[in-house]
């Protein structure tokens, strides 16, 4: 690990929303590794898909200043295997998305490994800008990717909560991405509940207004449930407050994809192969 440890402040608020009987969404929000898991399965059992979720990666991640691949790998197998048991035990299954980031070392510097299944999100804010770094593993991401639906009509899209991979579904393979630390960037790591209530600008101005990751992850909530909180709601904030690099010009575009080649004993079925932000 590089000689400066990564300092960061972070702020995790999850709620019921104004319509859902049950919190089935859970979140881990200990270095060093920061998620949010939206449990499917009702009220009987998404909640416990998403607890298992949890407890796989506090299980196989945390306890470390640094994580590895290999180590996230473990923690998305064993959360595969848990929540499939919990499926076992009910008539309608249950599965979970999970999205975050985890802190490991490349190249002899602080990167996060962002991971998803499903469609919770990780966005990237830095400055005023925001950009999302996760793709959604939705029906209507597909659509948008055929060009059969414009993206702007992704939000009212009546079907957009058909998701096509989850945690405990027959496809739950991980998309990755490796990208390295700045000082004074933002994370937000989020459940649909959010995004499904608020639109990406109107997230990018309550990051960008907010001040302590406390009052923009209570802000982004007290938003999705004025605009109806139709669904559960669970932000985190991570604000990077040193032992990263330094923000460039560069880091405030969008950000540029490029695969990283990895040994087979650091990818399995799990995930597919890890690409970089550079």
């Amino acid at each position: 690990m590089p000689n400066a440890p990564v300092v960061v402040t972070v702020a995790a608020v999850t709620d019921r929303g104004q319509k859902r009987q049950a919190n089935e969404d859970s979140l881990l929000a200990e270095s060093p590794v920061y998620l949010v898991a939206d449990g499917m399965g009702g009220y009987d059992a998404g909640d416990l898909a998403s607890q298992a979720v949890v407890a796989a990666f506090r299980e196989h991640v945390v306890g470390n200043e640094i994580t590895t691949l290999d180590e996230v790998r473990d923690a998305l197998s064993a959360a595969d295997d848990a929540v499939e048991v919990v499926s076992g035990t009910t008539k309608r299954g249950a599965g979970s998305t999970v999205s975050g980031v985890a802190l490991v070392e490349h190249d002899g510097l602080p990167h996060w490994l962002v991971f998803n299944v499903g469609d919770s999100r990780v966005y990237r804010h830095t400055g005023s800008d925001l950009e999302q770094i996760t793709v959604d593993h939705s029906l209507g991401q597909e659509l948008v990717d055929e060009g059969a639906l414009r993206p702007e009509d992704l939000a009212t899209f009546a079907r957009r909560n058909v998701i096509t991979r989850a945690i405990g579904a027959p496809d739950s393979t991980a998309d990755s991405w490796l990208m390295p630390v700045t000082d004074g960037e933002r994370l937000l790591i989020c459940s649909d509940g959010l995004t499904s209530e608020v639109s990406d600008e109107a997230i990018r101005a309550t990051l960008t207004m907010s001040g302590r990751p406390e009052s923009a992850a209570e802000a982004l909530v007290q938003r999705a449930n004025q605009a109806g909180g139709r669904d559960n709601i669970t932000v985190i904030v991570v604000d990077v407050v040193s032992g990263g690099g330094r923000l460039t010009n560069d880091d405030t575009t969008s950000l540029r994809f490029a695969s990283l080649g990895l040994g087979d004993s650091m990818i399995d079925d799990t995930t597919i192969p890890v690409r970089v932000v550079v």
